[in-house]
């Protein structure tokens, strides 16, 4: 048996995803800054991070393909302080997820030292097609002819989209 996820010759086209789960898996164990998810919504969620002494001049959060990344660096201030204890962290951070295709990013906010970002997934819309069985003969529809592929058996397979 193949240490893949999606191994099973039903599972066709999950490449991608595949790739997605390794590259989350691999991600960094670093557990600054401690972070929340919850569900908002049947089809909402809400990331909270903690990020005490960041301003919102010093996070940045970009979509980069399928990831969502959250970066913070503190500027220092150009005040000298001495401290007698520090323990509150002003390292830079980048903390990234992994976002499931057609998820969208709602906005995002900080208050009172948590940074919030919602997420959402629209509903997608149903669709149904049907394949028509050709006969022996019949041209190549022009998807088949465009890809190169070539039938193997003298039946053809054709795509109706019904609206």
């Amino acid at each position: 048996m193949s240490g893949r996820v999606f191994g099973s010759p039903m599972f066709l086209g999950f490449d991608h995803l595949e790739q997605m789960l390794e590259r989350a898996s691999k991600g960094n164990g670093d557990g600054y800054p401690p972070y929340n998810i919850e569900q908002i919504a049947p089809n909402g969620l809400r990331i909270t991070l903690a990020v005490a002494g960041f301003r919102m001049d010093d996070l940045q959060i970009t979509q980069e393909d399928n990831q969502l990344v959250i970066r913070g660096r503190q500027v220092e201030d150009g005040e000298e302080h001495v401290y007698l204890h520090r323990g509150i962290a002003s390292r830079q951070f980048q903390k990234a997820f992994v976002l499931a295709e057609g998820i969208e990013i709602g906005g995002a906010w900080l208050d009172n030292g948590l940074l919030h970002i919602d997420l959402f997934r629209p509903q997608p819309e149903v669709r149904v097609k049907r394949i028509e069985i050709m006969q022996p003969g019949t041209p190549k529809s022009a998807a088949a002819s465009a890809s190169g592929l070539k039938p193997r058996t003298s039946r053809m397979l054709h795509t109706v989209v019904e609206d």
